[in-house]
């Protein structure tokens, strides 16, 4: 259940929860359910496009509006600059992504899925033109 409250523990829940989305879609029974997954997925991909941009935002020089900074060095500086650099690429690549899931799914919904059942087995007496007494 997520918290909305713990960034830490809401993070664990993701990775549990995308463990058991990639184990459930190894084999998948019913394509139609493709559909709704991907637009799960779209928007997943959405909000985590977001978390990383608002994680990035907080190690942005202008957004420091908190007690919490990382030392006045160079060095953290620099760590910071870097880690929000590579969060904001992160989150713009991932939006990309959730774009093309987001496609994926369109086109998706253009195929219609149907099961195809065997011809039942022909009887013997259909089969054997034979001789019969």
């Amino acid at each position: 259940m997520p918290t909305f409250e713990n960034p830490a523990a809401a993070a664990d829940e993701v990775q549990t929860v995308l463990r058991g989305l990639a184990h459930a879609t190894r084999s998948i029974d019913d394509p139609r359910d493709i559909y709704s997954v991907l637009g799960s997925l779209t928007s997943a991909v959405a909000s985590l496009s977001q978390s990383l941009h608002q994680i990035a935002e907080f190690h942005d020089a202008r957004q420091r509006q908190t007690e919490w900074v990382p030392a006045d060095s160079p060095k953290a500086r620099s760590a910071a600059y870097r880690v929000s650099w590579d969060l904001h690429r992160a989150g713009e690549m991932v939006r990309q992504v959730g774009e093309i899931i987001a496609n994926a799914q369109e086109a998706e919904a253009t195929l219609a899925y149907h099961r195809e059942f065997p011809d039942p087995p022909l009887s013997r007496s259909s089969v054997d033109h034979g001789l019969s007494l």
